[in-house]
């Protein structure tokens, strides 16, 4: 395949597994596009799944794919840990090779009409496919969540892209847009407490957080307006959660651009930040797939004696602990590994 996109549907279901296993196999039937990884996580209740393929064939594979979340996914009875806003949460296009962000944006914007013509499904596009500003942000996009998302569709300023104004009740609403490489990168902590995980999240993300006065009252300027003291990391987004599963929190990351703040740079600043309030960093998980680069860059930072891409990667996997969890294996989780397979 000469022109390669990659896309990364996230569904609102991790912990059935008929359903995600239906959804994968919704993607693995399409002709010219390979399914990568299917990454359930049952506190999310959210299920990551990854593949590349040629432009056709991938925007058909995120169709069939929202059409089994839609049969098979009830959000009036889904609960979870992530910000979520409809079955079909969130379907970014990634350009990867031989193709540009605009034929990406030009895929999200095919998809979407698509499931809203034939799916009934309400559908936004942001980041680089947004049709205004204030929807660039997938936060901003998801605010209310898929609780306020029939509040929301009432508003004139949030009618979707494509599809109907009206609430799916089972499927919500779907987003959709073009973007650059994400690493989803998640930070384990030695406690089980989420409001620091929380706390460390506010720190380092970009948008910071409201400053408050010894009271705990929000601070405001001379013109009324909040303070709002940035976080410490660039293309950065973060928030603190809690894993029933393992009992511990853990500040949850998108690193939305590597090359601005990379993984390890992430890792060691929230070990800075949590040993100030008195708590170990364990480890850490990529989520989905990571480009080589990013690993290469973590293994130069910790062993600046060898150029061997191997013993950078196994250094990276050692140092950054990312087989705490789930042993971390690159053949799988490398995305140019992927790309080189047959």
């Amino acid at each position: 395949m000469s022109a390669i996109v990659e896309c990364v549907p996230n569904f609102s279901e991790g912990r059935e597994s008929t359903t995600v296993g239906a959804i994968g196999a919704a993607v693995d039937a399409v002709p010219g596009v390979k399914l990568l990884s299917v990454e359930p996580d049952k506190d999310y209740n959210r299920t990551v799944v990854t593949f590349i393929g040629s432009p056709g064939g991938v925007v058909e594979a995120a169709f069939q794919a929202t059409r089994v979340a839609a049969e098979r996914i009830d959000m009036a009875k889904h609960t979870g840990e992530h910000p979520r806003i409809g079955a079909t949460d969130v379907v970014p296009f990634v350009p990867v090779s031989g193709v540009t962000m605009d034929e990406c944006v030009g895929l999200a914007r095919r998809y979407g009409r698509r499931v809203g013509e034939e799916l009934r499904i309400p559908v936004y596009l942001y980041e680089e496919a947004a049709t205004r500003p204030e929807r660039r942000n997938l936060a901003a996009v998801r605010k209310g969540e898929y609780e306020g998302l029939a509040a929301k569709l009432r508003d004139p300023a949030w009618q979707p892209d494509f599809g109907p104004a009206e609430f799916s009740p089972r499927s919500g609403a779907t987003v959709t847009g073009a973007r650059v490489f994400l690493i989803a990168y998640n930070v384990n902590l030695k406690t089980n407490d989420q409001k620091i995980a929380h706390e460390i999240a506010l720190r380092i993300r970009e948008s910071g957080r409201v400053q408050k006065d010894a009271n705990g009252n929000t601070v405001v300027d001379a013109q009324g307006q909040k303070v709002v003291i940035p976080g410490t990391l660039r293309a950065v987004k973060a928030m603190g959660v809690l894993l029933e599963a393992q009992n511990i929190a853990q500040v949850s990351i998108n690193l939305v651009n590597f090359h601005v703040t990379p993984p390890h740079t992430a890792f060691e600043e929230v070990k800075r930040i949590a040993a100030g309030m008195g708590v170990e960093v364990t480890g850490s998980e990529i989520v989905g797939l990571t480009p080589k680069e990013a690993l290469i860059m973590a293994g130069s930072f910790y062993d600046g004696t060898t150029s061997d891409a191997s013993r950078l990667i196994a250094t990276a996997v050692e140092r950054l602990g990312l087989s705490q969890l789930d042993r971390f294996d690159p053949a799988r989780k490398i995305i140019e590994y992927q790309l080189t397979e047959e």
